[in-house]
Formats: C-alpha cells, sequence, structure tokens
C-alpha cells in the first residue's frame, strides 16, 4: 500500500484506488463478475502467484468487496463471494471494458459487453441520474462537498479545471 497522504484519504477517487486501485484487484474484480468464486477459479484465469492472489483476496474481503463464505469442511474451503459493495463497482468494469475496445483493440473486439436477454452489444456510458445526459469533462466540474475539510476546499479552488469558465478543449 502506498502512504496514505490527507488530500488523497480525504478524496473519494483517492479511497477507491486504495480499495481497488491495483491491478490484480480489478482483473480479480472481473473475473468474480465472470462468476469466479474459488481461489482455484481466480488463480488458474489469471496466472498470478498464490501470495499475491491470497494477499489481494484477503485485501479485498477486508476492505468489504467479498464476503469469504465456508464451502468445504475438511480440508476448509473458501470460496468469495461480491458484495453489495463489489456490485456497485460492476459499471466501472463495463466503462474499462468499452474504453478498452475503443482506444485498445487495434486488431478489433475480443470481448463485447452485451444484454443478458438477447445478446445485443452494449455501449457504456456514464450519465447524470437526474437527466439522463452523458457525464463528459466539458460539462462537469468538482466541487467541495459539505464535509470538504478546509484543505480539500483550498485545493480544489487551486485547481484551473474546477473553475467552471475554464472547459477542457475536445470536447
Amino acid at each position: 500500500m502506498q502512504p496514505k497522504s490527507p488530500s488523497i484519504l480525504e478524496c473519494p477517487v483517492g479511497r477507491a484506488v486504495e480499495t481497488v486501485g491495483e491491478w490484480w484487484s480489478i482483473l480479480i474484480l472481473r473475473d468474480a463478475f465472470q462468476g469466479a468464486t474459488k481461489f482455484d477459479e481466480f488463480s488458474q484465469s489469471l496466472g498470478i502467484a498464490p501470495n499475491i492472489l491470497s494477499r489481494r483476496l484477503a485485501h479485498l474481503t477486508a476492505s468489504g468487496m467479498f464476503k469469504r463464505r465456508r464451502y468445504q469442511e475438511r480440508p476448509p474451503r473458501y470460496e468469495y463471494v461480491l458484495t453489495d459493495k463489489a456490485r456497485d463497482f460492476f459499471p466501472v468494469i463495463a466503462t474499462l471494458l468499452a474504453w478498452g475496445n475503443k482506444h485498445l483493440a487495434t486488431r478489433g473486439e475480443s470481448i463485447v459487453l452485451a444484454s443478458r436477454n438477447d445478446r445485443r452489444p452494449l455501449d457504456p456510458v456514464v450519465v447524470d441520474a437526474a437527466n439522463r445526459r452523458p457525464i463528459t469533462l466539458a460539462n462537469t466540474v468538482v466541487v467541495a462537498g459539505p464535509r470538504a475539510s478546509r484543505g480539500m476546499r483550498k485545493r480544489l479552488a487551486s485547481l484551473k479545471a474546477m473553475n467552471p469558465a475554464v472547459a477542457p478543449a475536445g470536447d
């Protein structure tokens, strides 16, 4: 784990990265969303060293992304079940998949997100819940929330992109 500065700990993005930002964690969650629950399933799918997998599963469990549940008594064996907190992370994975297909699939898409009902390909976008309009860099600004510290308010005020009059180019 990286050192935790107060501005990182206060920032929701910083806290999210602390929880799931390590790349093995994101791939473990990806596999869990595809049905993997057992250590051996994650290990086989990812080709990850057992000690690293054990650490990442322990961290994801301690941070509330998995619930560890015994499925065999002798020898004791456990499965890792997604929590509601983890299920709420699925749109992040869907968005990463769409971004990867758009910008990194130079030879074409190898995986496509599709509707469970009719297998129609889906194109994920992040939208505002109130008006259903896409959220883009050009139409958003980050502002201090009601619980922001004085330091966070100062940090946000110092950022050029946080000025509503400054819209980034390209959108």
